[in-house]
């Protein structure tokens, strides 16, 4: 028997909520007619073999929430109420559908509340695509649909269009189209296209279009339009910002392109031109490998003109470069190894003419450093290697030590049995560890970097350490007795002589290996004293605590050096002066050519409150306060000594009150007199007839303090953090979130949270010193303070003020100062950077998108000035 055409699905649930499946191949009497008033009336069905040739290949689920009423003669079925049907990968959710069996169409339109408003608005899932309309026409058959009035996203982007046809493969053909990122029903700003397409998980691709903001078209109009609407990595143009420098002229910068080279690699090159003739390039290669490794480089080269080419004696050039480049080690990937970098090294002079960021103009000195360690599992062994460098961008001085390296083996106690039993004896607690270190340093001016200069300056040496110590309770004091030998390998000596007829110190240098051998031998005695006031009840400080930690130690080293010491004349008035001959050509120091037998002593303190507080919700209502965290002083007397038997004191004191306000302080006291020339003499300060303990030669004081008002999304934006830390794996989240703060150092206004009203961030800094120069027969004297500060503040929600800067008291001078404003416009943003006095000047305004994909779409302004 052939199977009927004219089939129709019949619903079979009877409850309010309407569920049902077509299926294909299903014969229904025609002649009957539900009507769903409450319940579906179910009409016997026959299922066959063989499909009708209008069935479908898959079931498709519908329901309603109000009613379903199907019409078999005429092969069409109404759904009311929060309408929903499935086929396949396909949802649709309306107000109201309809379906045509003889054609396959599926039509979902808009229904209106009792006061007129549109309710129910008609959205296709398709694929992971999504549209919103008021009339959408779906064919089953052919999986083509007509959607008109439709809002649409991909990404970042919508896609706002009055018509549009969405084919079987997905592929999106719409008539007078607005794309936007900004998520408003009525956008801010769009870009209006008679044509546009999209090509599903790839590309947007529009016709001319015209920019219009508030509705309002611009005279902006671009030929055509690509928006990448893919995820990951994709190469591409990185469009150029204009910018006019008084030094350099009319400008692009930041030009460039992105190529990407698959999972582990990509490339990113930047170029900057300018009218005067200077240029800059930068090449930034990134690369990692999730769950073992991750890293990024920085080789930026730049030409500097300076005056008019024609005129040679007014003109000149700075050829500049950089190279940063950061990597880290997921500690997982090799357990015991770790390799890490964090390199910042260039001319002097690339800062200068370069970069314009707040931090990096107002710090003078980077550094570099790249370290290898590894520790054996289950041995006592440790292995480090490391790169270092510093470099003071004002001196032009670099110093630069490699390899730098050092071999540990732990203490280990060799008279102690694998299995303790009973009391251990004092011998079992002897323990023996062993170090060495390797040294290869150099100091110079960046001019002769890998010139033969700088590798004469080179200084190498190798230092080894057995240490022999073992510790004995006595009551409540611990008794350590230890021995120490030391022994230093140099490869050169150097010799000084005061040379009369040139009136300068002559340095000889002489190659070789050399050795010095240091020992000592010490016991210590160290203990804690505690003690406790207790105020009256009802004060609201409930108690004071004090904590001392004495300690003194008994020490004797024999002198083992005195063979590699020699004296010399330093000047033209016969002063002279002891020196070694390793002095100066390692950086593993030297023994000492005294002999030591003396005491060394010092006294630590802490001081601690107990306070009364409400919010402590036990029956005692308090909580504890740090006072000092730590105070206290050091020295050491030699018995032994012909004079100067007293070190000099170290003082020191640390805290944070209130877990606010971060204070600490050290200094150096010398007790000795001296004379108008500034001679130290063998006499103590308080023979003079007055109180004192000494000269304080050096003292700094520091303090910092951060407040701000509470962010009420801080528990969103956290746990978004710690979304991406799980996602990316803990190194590449860090180092993502250093290139963010990068971005943020380098344009502050742009980098704005709108959703901490206030933010201010002090620090304070005095430092005091007290040099004696013998040669000169003076004494120096230097005072340093400094305040800096920086913060915002919002005039309104969508408003921000923000200020960093500082303070120099001494010259009485403001620090370099950048201040900027930033705007919230909803999917805009718009920031005012002010530099407004200093050697560089600059004002610039920068309108921006703030998605990301719309990141180089700007309208910037700038404005430098540099006084050279």
């Amino acid at each position: 028997m052939p199977v009927s055409r004219d089939t129709v699905p019949l619903p079979q649930d009877t409850n309010r909520k309407k569920t049902d499946t077509l299926l294909p191949g299903k014969i229904i009497d025609s002649s009957k007619t539900v009507a769903d008033t409450g319940s579906v009336t179910t009409v016997d069905s026959l299922s066959l073999p063989k499909l009708s040739k209008d069935s479908l290949d898959a079931p498709v689920t519908y329901k309603a929430k109000d009613s379903i009423i199907l019409m078999v003669p005429d092969k069409r079925f109404f759904l009311y109420g929060t309408a929903a049907t499935k086929y396949k990968e396909v949802e649709l959710n309306a107000e109201r559908m309809n379906f045509d069996q003889a054609t396959g169409i599926l039509e979902a339109t808009t229904a209106t509340d009792t006061s007129g408003k549109p309710i129910g608005r008609p959205v296709l899932n398709d694929g992971g695509q999504s549209f919103d309309s008021d009339t959408l026409r779906y064919n089953f058959s052919t999986q083509k649909a007509k959607i008109y009035n439709t809002r649409s996203q991909y990404g970042e982007g919508f896609i706002m269009s009055q018509q549009t046809k969405k084919g079987p493969d997905n592929a999106i053909f719409g008539f007078k189209n607005a794309y936007t990122t900004c998520n408003l029903d009525t956008p801010h700003f769009a870009f209006r296209a008679r044509k546009i397409k999209v090509i599903p998980d790839k590309l947007v691709i529009s016709g001319p279009a015209n920019l219009e903001i508030e509705g309002v078209p611009t005279p902006l109009f671009i030929p055509f339009a690509i928006f990448p609407i893919t995820q990951g990595q994709r190469s591409g143009i990185l469009p150029p910002q204009y910018v006019v420098n008084q030094q350099k002229g009319m400008g692009l910068e930041n030009g460039g392109y992105y190529v990407g080279l698959g999972e582990y690699f990509d490339l990113t090159l930047r170029g900057d031109v300018y009218s005067y003739g200077s240029w800059g390039l930068t090449v930034s290669p990134t690369y990692r490998k999730r769950y073992h490794y991750n890293g990024g480089m920085n080789l930026s080269f730049a030409n500097t003109r300076f005056g008019d080419p024609t005129v040679k004696s007014e003109f000149s050039r700075s050829r500049d470069f950089r190279v940063t480049w950061n990597h880290s080690m997921d500690s997982k990937a090799r357990p015991g190894v770790n390799f890490g970098a964090n390199v910042n090294f260039g001319t002097s002079s690339y800062n200068r003419f370069n970069v314009f960021d707040y931090n990096s103009r107002v710090n003078n000195q980077i550094g570099s450093s790249i370290s290898f360690s590894k520790t054996w599992q289950g041995k006592p062994y440790n292995f480090t290697m490391s790169l270092n460098h510093s470099q003071n961008l004002s001196t032009r001085d670099v110093s630069i030590s490699f390899p730098d390296a050092a071999f540990t083996v732990n203490t280990v106690y060799p008279f102690q049995p694998k299995e303790m039993v009973g009391t251990p004896k004092w011998y079992q607690k002897v323990g023996i560890s062993y170090n060495t270190v390797l040294r290869n340093s150099a100091q110079f001016k960046d001019s002769v970097f890998l010139k033969p200069k700088m590798f004469d300056a080179l200084q190498t040496g190798m230092q080894h350490n057995i240490p022999v110590s073992f510790s004995i309770p006595i009551s409540s004091f611990t008794l350590q007795p230890g021995i120490n030998y030391s022994e230093y390998w140099y490869t050169k000596k150097i010799v000084k002589n005061w040379n009369d007829a040139q009136n300068k110190i002559d340095t000889t240098y002489t190659p070789g290996f050399y050795a010095a051998r240091s020992m000592s031998a010490s016991v210590s005695l160290s203990t804690g004293l505690y003690g406790m006031y207790t105020f009256k009840k009802g004060m609201k400080i409930k108690a004071v605590r004090h904590v001392m930690r004495p300690t003194i130690s008994a020490n004797y080293s024999p002198d083992l050096a005195s063979q590699y010491y020699y004296e010399y004349q330093y000047n033209k008035n016969g002063d002279r002066t002891r020196a070694s001959v390793f002095d100066g050509v390692s950086g593993i120091g030297v023994p000492s050519a005294t002999t030591f037998g003396g005491i060394n002593f010092g006294l630590d303190n802490n001081l601690e409150m107990k306070v009364f507080s409400k919010k402590d919700t036990t029956a005692n209502h308090e909580k504890k306060i740090k006072v000092l965290d730590g105070f206290g002083i050091t020295g050491q007397y030699n018995l032994v000594a012909d004079s100067f038997k007293l070190s000099v004191f170290s003082i020191y004191a640390r805290t944070n009150l209130f877990d606010k306000l971060n204070i600490s302080a050290n200094g150096t006291i010398d007790p000795y007199q001296v004379d108008a020339r500034g001679k130290v003499l063998d006499k103590y300060a308080w023979q003079s007839g007055k109180f004192s303990l000494g000269r304080l030669t050096n003292a700094s004081i520091s303090m910092s303090t951060s407040f701000q008002s509470s962010d009420k999304k801080s528990k969103e934006k956290e746990k978004q953090k710690t979304d991406i830390e799980q996602e990316q794996g803990g190194d590449a989240a860090f180092q993502a979130q250093q290139r963010q703060l990068q971005m943020v150092r380098n344009n502050p206004g742009e980098y704005v949270d709108f959703d901490i009203p206030w933010r201010i961030d002090l620090s304070y800094s005095l430092s005091y010193s007290k040099s004696i120069i013998p040669d000169s027969g003076g004494v120096v004297t230097s005072f340093n303070q400094y305040l800096s500060f920086n913060g915002d503040f919002s005039l309104t929600p969508k408003w921000k003020v923000g200020l960093n800067s500082g303070f120099d008291f001494i010259n009485k001078q403001i620090a370099y100062t950048n201040m900027y404003i930033s705007r919230d416009l909803h999917c805009w943003q718009m920031s005012i950077n002010l530099i407004p006095f200093g050697s560089f000047r600059q004002f610039s305004i920068t309108i921006n998108p703030k998605a990301g994909i719309l990141r180089d779409l700007r309208i910037n302004r700038t404005r430098q000035f540099q006084d050279l």
